[in-house]
C-alpha cells in the first residue's frame, strides 16, 4: 500500500477512475486512525496515553493497486470538498438497481 500526500492521492484516485472503467471494481474506505503503528497491549499492562487529536485514514484499492492518505483534523473540511467533486466527477458509470417483481406486484394490487 502506498502513503500519499492529500494532492497526490486525490490525484491518483482520478487515475484509478478512469482504469475502473474498462477493468475490476474499486473499493474506497475512510476510517478514524489515531497515528499508532502498534497493535493494542493486553489488558493489565501499562496502556499507551491517548492521542491528542485523531486523523483520518483513507484507502482505495483497484485490483492489487492499493493507495491510502492520512489527513489532520485542520485539514479535513478542503479534502473532504476536494473529495467530493472527484468522486462526483468520475461515478458516472453506475449501473440502476432492478426492481425486484414481489414490489410490482405490490404495486399493481
Amino acid at each position: 500500500m502506498v502513503l500519499l500526500g492529500n494532492d497526490g492521492f486525490l490525484s491518483e484516485l482520478t487515475r484509478h477512475f478512469q482504469r475502473s472503467k474498462t477493468s475490476g471494481s474499486m473499493t474506497l474506505t475512510m476510517k478514524r486512525y489515531d497515528g499508532r503503528t502498534k497493535p493494542k497491549p493486553r489488558p493489565g499492562s501499562p496502556q499507551p496515553p491517548e492521542p491528542s487529536g485523531y486523523k483520518c485514514l483513507v484507502r482505495a484499492g483497484l485490483g492489487n493497486k492499493k493507495i491510502s492518505t492520512v489527513i489532520n483534523q485542520k485539514d479535513v473540511n478542503k479534502f473532504q470538498l476536494a473529495y467530493a467533486n472527484v468522486l462526483k466527477a468520475n461515478m458516472d458509470g453506475l449501473k440502476k438497481k432492478e426492481k425486484s417483481s414481489s414490489k410490482r406486484k405490490a404495486k399493481a394490487i
